[in-house]
């Protein structure tokens, strides 16, 4: 699950002035000058008297902290489990799942590393393809051992990449040291020198947890589960523990969905009469393909009309296996929102997978109600794409506010975070309202008046083009995704009134 938070030196700078800001997503560019989705102004003005229908969301993630202070009695609850007996009352395959399910964890304990998809796949791959050469590969080995010798290209340059920062870094702590020594205490009491330090050290963290876990070929923490993992349509595994090891992210996205309104205490979901439910298929590391697609299937079966997936990758292990479960998606009216990933990339690039994706691997075309989210930040110039930001005039539909979210942490805790991941539940929370308020409205009617109710800027934006040698350059957002602007819920549900 590796859209995680991402902070950035060039936004740290401008931060200070605007922390005030908590809730700044819902706020709106004429009234507060702020480029939120007016979220407040529409409550206010078109929600006040209306009745609302209660939505289920799915959170797709890493676990959700169930016990915060802002999420308590925003949880979906199963009516046909009772709690904490052991037995699968509903007789669905799943014991005590009653806020939910974990598709990473066993008898054994749960997983919290995993490695990259790529690092899978090379350890898939390794012993049919590493002794064969270009010469000797044909017929149906040849497109394998192709692959196979691209992957392995660039798992080998992440891996020297990794190394040589977490080599470069030790001999920058050591020339550091070595100046504050000469220096005195003049270097050492700087409020900078230690601020650098540990910058240094977190990276050094980065680059050590890569090489441990995402990029260690012998990790390998499956057994963890104990499920076939050979069998990607195995669907009865896992365990009830929806918090997980580290519910961070999780609960993160599922205060900006559904915090509670009203309540002067942290911050305002989105959504107002939703409920969360909880389906752990990510942890740090890459997710599964297999665990992706049933915790899609779980979600569909349990009533869930939005599923947030605050994820994403570059490899995919079985394409097919989530395919079919999107399409059962399709089959039952649910909207399907996905962050479009945080390493400035323009995904309509041909080299470029993004897993999971709306396009259907089989050419059978893709799904009508699923929604890519790209970042955007509060001021309405050319810095509002956050320059982190994936996107792609043809695989990314929509930006939603992603910079400098505060939102619910671990702990009944508050904090900052930006990342692709927390746009996506702004526009999950907008469809969960849409959905609320105008039930009748099926998940592809809400896609269309989600795109077409955007806020266009008439002005160009910063990207970053290029993946290796990154050029900045300007473009409109109809250049880098297919609605062409910022969502927003005052028009949205303006629109939703007139289908």
């Amino acid at each position: 699950m590796k859209i995680i938070p991402i902070t950035l030196v060039v936004w740290l700078v401008t931060i200070p002035v605007f922390a005030q800001k908590i809730n700044w997503q819902n706020m709106d560019l004429l009234q507060d000058s702020v480029f939120g989705i007016s979220t407040e102004r529409a409550y206010t003005e078109l929600l006040a008297y209306k009745k609302a229908k209660t939505v289920i969301v799915a959170v797709l993630d890493v676990g959700v902290d169930t016990s915060h202070e802002d999420l308590k009695g925003v949880f979906w609850s199963n009516p046909r489990e009772l709690p904490g007996n052991g037995i699968d009352d509903d007789h669905n395959g799943y014991i005590d799942d009653i806020h939910g399910w974990n598709f990473l964890g066993g008898p054994k304990g749960d997983v919290q590393y995993d490695n990259l998809e790529l690092t899978r796949l090379i350890r898939r791959d390794k012993p049919r393809y590493d002794t064969l050469t270009a010469a000797v590969a044909s017929g149906a080995d040849r497109a394998g051992f192709l692959a196979y010798r691209a992957m392995l290209a660039d798992y080998t340059a992440q891996i020297e990449d990794a190394r040589s920062n977490l080599q470069e870094n030790v001999l920058i702590l050591n020339a550091l040291d070595s100046m504050a020594k000469k220096m005195g205490g003049y270097l050492t009491n700087h409020p900078s020198y230690e601020n650098l330090k540990k910058e240094i050290r977190e990276d050094s963290i980065m680059y050590s947890h890569s090489l441990n876990y995402d990029l260690n070929l012998a990790y390998d923490p499956r057994p963890l589960v104990g499920d076939d993992y050979n069998n990607d349509h195995e669907r009865l595994y896992g365990n009830a523990n929806i918090v997980g090891p580290d519910p961070s992210h999780g609960t993160f996205i599922a205060g900006i969905i559904a915090a509670i309104r009203g309540n002067h205490t942290g911050i305002d979901g989105v959504a107002d009469h939703v409920q969360i439910m909880v389906v752990r298929m990510g942890c740090d590391g890459d997710e599964r393909d297999k665990d992706v697609a049933n915790a899609i299937r779980y979600a569909v079966d349990n009533g869930a009309k939005v599923i947030n997936m605050s994820f994403g990758k570059y490899y995919s292990w079985d394409k097919k296996v989530v395919d079919e479960a999107v399409k059962y998606a399709m089959s039952k009216d649910l909207l399907m929102v996905n962050g479009a990933g945080n390493d400035g990339l323009n995904l309509d690039d041909s080299a470029i997978g993004w897993f999971p994706s709306k396009y259907y691997e089989d050419g059978s075309g893709h799904a009508g109600a699923w929604i890519t989210v790209g970042a955007s930040g509060w001021l309405d110039d050319s810095s509002l794409v956050a320059p982190w930001s994936n996107y792609g005039k043809k695989r990314v539909d929509v930006f939603a506010p992603g910079i400098q979210l505060y939102s619910c942490a671990p702990g009944s805790k508050y904090e900052y975070g930006d990342g692709t991941s927390y746009a996506t539940p702004v526009v999950a929370g907008l469809a969960a309202l849409i959905r609320e308020y105008y039930p009748r409205l099926s998940a592809v009617q809400v896609k269309e008046i989600i795109q077409r109710s955007v806020v266009k800027p008439t002005h160009a934006v910063i990207v970053i083009e290029g993946s290796k040698n990154k050029v900045e350059r300007k473009v409109y957002l109809s250049d880098i995704c297919t609605s062409g602007g910022v969502v927003n819920a005052y028009a949205a549900l303006k629109l939703a009134a007139t289908y």
